[in-house]
């Protein structure tokens, strides 16, 4: 499907950065770690006495913005909003559809099949199954109330709500009237998304009584979206608190498990689906991704996770998060990203995006990787990362360019420090005053910190993400159809350490280090996309651990990435540089078989 050339509204001046060649040093993080009662003791000195939130704000490298020579010359970017809009030719653009036939199954012997979207709907239409077997066989599942063995990974399950969905659904299939592809399909939504009767949570542990809390009156746009394309909420999925840390360690509300490796955490912040998505449980989840919240767990539990480009979805109050998908495959990735992103006519940022288009099939395709950050990841990350990045050119067409990209290490403490400090303002505006008591100790720490930040900072960090902006701008316009390639994030897997479900744990060098990769697109709005490309050993439990390698895009550019996703799929499931293929996790649940076994006339 062809396009035309795009115009845009606040495109960065394409102008390389004058130090992106120059030598570069890595400075070592030297945060201190804490666990257990010292972290106790450190969340309760650092929140009473400023002077130690402060050193602790400078030895993280947050005020070191302001040294970087010539940052002067460059505007403020508050919020790196790039909006497409239509072809400069005036051709019309419509959005990409959304039917059965771009979608087919995948084939039955595939080693590692996961259910798709697509195996849920033809299913209902051959009338072999039905929503209604498929919500009764779910909920014993992950209800915390019924003790489900996935319980771990959800926050709350209206039982009432989806049944009632469920029988709706079956009813329209009885009639041959289903709404789409998605009609009767199980999704899950995270619990920082309000979903209408649901009670977003935001990782927290409330009192019951507490007024803050309140289920919510209805779906935000991207879910209704997908609710009235007739897919099932099947509940909330947990995360971690406050979305204010990668690990989706929660020692308040409890971890979900990552089931690829119990002894490994999911990632998060949208724990809670890539632990659900990793146990096949459901086909599709929507999260959030503020600094990889969405990528991270998808890399970690092996599924395919999309951030799409700031407000593509939803006009948020942030300027680095966004709402997006995961899945289990390439095809419901797509699926799920057309099918949130129509235009909303009450956010008039969001409905002035024009459509994400496929490129053409004669379209340049160029892979950009600058080797010696991609070479700051780990030896078990890189053989599998370097063996899929050699077939996309050996074998797919694309040609291979070297880039540089100055000041990665500064702009990771910049959105670090950006990161928190809108992470505090949101708490603050839900909880008041009662924010610190309310929170877990590694975020006390954290906040305490963020609430460091001054303006004159935040407009520091606002010009190196226009410097960043514009280094990036001149890439893409030098190298039309360019995808930016490296790890998702540096080490294979997260492990859990004994005692952290208690108080949670501190280790801002780990943090930092798991997110030198992600970063990038939330800071300057772009898109990114994250595959499954091979799986290694671990060091401690049973079971292999997924290695991600991410490609990120210029901004509007969602379905050209959702396009190298796909290539990417094939080469997982087909190639023979990943031995035996895709592999699902030991204790991956059988949904359809289960479904199959649920009383059809009680349902």
């Amino acid at each position: 499907m062809a396009s035309s050339q795009p115009r845009f509204s606040g495109y960065p001046r394409p102008r390389e950065c004058p130090h992106a060649n120059s030598n570069w040093k890595y400075v070592e993080e030297s945060n201190p770690v804490l666990r257990g009662w010292p972290l106790v003791f450190a969340a309760k000195a650092i929140t009473r006495l400023p002077f130690l939130a402060h050193a602790t704000w400078t030895n993280a490298k947050f005020g070191s913005i302001k040294d970087i020579p010539g940052l002067e010359q460059y505007d403020y970017r508050l919020h790196p909003v790039v909006t497409p809009l239509a072809a400069a030719d005036g051709s019309e653009t419509s959005a990409p559809p959304v039917t059965p036939e771009l979608f087919p199954r995948q084939p039955e012997d595939l080693a590692g099949r996961f259910y798709s979207a697509t195996d849920y709907h033809e299913l209902y239409k051959a009338r072999k199954l039905t929503p209604l077997q498929v919500a009764k066989a779910l909920i014993p599942l992950i209800s915390r109330e019924q003790d489900g063995k996935y319980a771990s990974a959800w926050s709350e399950t209206r039982v009432e709500a989806v049944l009632t969905a469920a029988k709706a659904s079956t009813e329209r299939y009885r009639q041959g009237k289903p709404l789409g592809l998605l009609d009767g399909v199980p999704i899950g939504v995270k619990e920082d998304i309000d979903v209408a009767g649901y009670t977003s949570y935001h990782g927290q542990r409330p009192e019951p009584s507490d007024p803050a809390f309140v289920p919510a009156a209805k779906s935000l746009w991207p879910i209704a979206q997908m609710e009235a394309a007739g897919a099932i909420v099947v509940g909330t999925l947990a995360m971690h608190e406050l979305g204010t840390d990668v690990s989706g360690c929660n020692p308040l509300r409890g971890s979900p498990k990552n089931w690829y490796n119990t002894s490994y955490y999911t990632g998060g912040s949208s724990s809670g689906a890539g632990s659900a998505l990793s146990a096949g449980l459901i086909p599709i989840a929507i999260g959030t991704d503020a600094g990889g919240s969405i990528r991270i767990p998808a890399s970690f539990c092996g599924m395919y996770g999309l951030k799409p480009t700031l407000h593509r979805t939803h006009t948020m109050k942030s300027s680095v998060c966004v709402i997006g998908p995961i899945a289990a495959t390439a095809a419901d990735l797509t699926i799920a990203y057309r099918s949130m992103t129509a235009p909303n006519p009450d956010d008039n940022i969001q409905n002035s995006f024009v459509p994400s288009i496929p490129p053409s099939p004669t379209a340049k395709k160029i892979i950009g990787i600058w080797q010696w950050w991609t070479e700051r990841s780990s030896y078990e990350v890189q053989k599998s990362v370097v063996p899929a990045v050699h077939h996309f050119v050996a074998k797919l067409g694309y040609s291979w360019t070297d880039i540089k990209l100055p000041y990665l290490q500064e702009g990771q403490w910049a959105h670090g420090a950006w990161a928190l400090a809108e992470g505090l303002d949101h708490l603050k505006s839900r909880l008041g005053e009662r924010s610190f008591s309310t929170i877990n100790h590694c975020n006390r720490v954290l906040m305490a910190t963020g609430a460091c930040t001054s303006a004159a900072d935040m407009i520091k960090y606002s010009q190196l993400r226009a410097l960043m902006m514009e280094h990036l701008a001149s890439l893409f316009k030098k190298n039309p159809g360019l995808v930016i390639l490296t790890p998702t994030v540096p080490e294979a897997g997260w492990k859990v350490h004994p005692g952290d479900e208690a108080y949670g744990f501190s280790d801002a060098n780990l943090t930092m280090r798991m997110m030198m990769y992600i970063w990038l697109a939330n800071s300057t709005g772009c898109p990114a996309v994250t595959v499954p490309v091979g799986y290694t050993e671990p060091e401690q439990g049973e079971g292999k651990l997924p290695i991600g390698l991410m490609a990120m895009a210029e901004w509007g550019a969602e379905e050209r990435l959702l396009a190298w996703a796909a290539e990417a799929e094939e080469y997982l499931n087909t190639s023979s540089k990943v031995e035996g293929g895709r592999v699902r996790p030991k204790d991956w649940a059988d949904v359809i078989d289960l479904a199959s076994k649920v009383n059809i006339e009680s349902s």
